[in-house]
């Protein structure tokens, strides 16, 4: 069987102007996903990532440090949901406050699951119907690609891989908050893929941030 391999994205410029932006911290993640990477001796068919910047520039510092990778598929589809706004509609309207990350993520994670019992009737651009349909059919096109025995890799975010993770063990509702909120900046997460269809086999793993990387393990 080939593999999927889930990677989040470095951590982000949180409370900063420009959010989708790598902090000097996710820049260094990138790097040493991509020397974990390495360190598998995975050889990738397909590469995608979506078309934030955050999750464009984790896949270059990764994909750099592997070396003569397949050129990067872009796929919005593997955008993250738009935080902001969701937590502007739902959730009592929580504005994102760099004083203080854990409070936001607790409102955020309330906002969530509104927005995902609103369905089709939330006033978001994008209603939680749409956005599993999207990373569902993004994950279905990547396998669909991937010939006997091939391994393919995506940059992505942590609620594109909760929801998937959720989805294949029969909760996404419940995946979208519970996966999304251990999941790590440049864990990975892996994906068996054969005649079955698609399995997890790992999630949110992180022990390339152990020992003296352990300073590089950020959640957000």
């Amino acid at each position: 069987m080939g593999a999927i391999y889930l990677v989040r994205h470095g951590q982000a410029s949180f409370g900063a102007e420009d959010y989708d932006r790598l902090s000097e911290r996710g820049i260094r993640q990138s790097e040493v996903v991509g020397e974990e990477l390495a360190r598998r001796g995975v050889q990738f068919a397909q590469a995608r990532c979506g078309s934030l910047s955050r999750q464009r520039a984790t896949a270059a510092s990764a994909l750099q440090v592997l070396g003569g990778p397949p050129e990067i598929g872009e796929d919005p589809r593997w955008n993250e949901y738009d935080h902001v706004d969701i937590a502007k509609h739902h959730g009592g309207g929580s504005s994102q406050d760099s004083a203080d990350p854990r409070a936001f993520q607790a409102a955020l994670d309330q906002a969530l699951v509104d927005w995902v019992l609103a369905g089709h009737d939330s006033p978001c651009a994008e209603t939680w119907p749409a956005f599993f349909d999207r990373v569902t059919g993004a994950l279905a096109e990547l396998a669909g690609a991937l010939g006997k025995g091939q391994d393919g890799v995506v940059f992505t975010s942590g609620g594109v891989i909760a929801v998937l993770c959720g989805a294949l063990t029969g909760t996404p509702e419940a995946g979208l908050v519970k996966f999304n909120r251990v999941t790590v900046n440049g864990g990975i997460t892996k994906l068996v893929s054969g005649r079955g269809g698609v399995s997890l086999l790992s999630f949110n793993e992180h022990a390339h941030f152990s020992g003296e990387a352990e300073v590089l393990l950020t959640y957000r």
